[in-house]
């Protein structure tokens, strides 16, 4: 499934994007759109953590039943 990979990428660039935005938010102060951003960014972080872990352990299963 080439989309998956695809998706991937696309979220993992949205968690790229939102850190960058936190981080620029940070140093004009910890304002709500700060921390509104580093929330987001940290949600999507581990959200692609896991889709990337069940993707792995799913990869390990299909390779041992070939």
């Amino acid at each position: 499934m080439p989309n998956q990979g695809r998706r991937g990428i696309i979220m993992l660039r949205w968690a790229v994007i939102f850190l960058v935005i936190a981080l620029v938010a940070a140093l004009f102060g910890f304002t709500g759109i700060a921390s509104a951003a580093a929330g987001i960014a940290k949600f999507l972080f581990f959200l692609f953590l896991v889709i990337c872990l069940v993707l792995f352990i799913t990869g390990m299963s299909v390779a041992k039943k070939l």
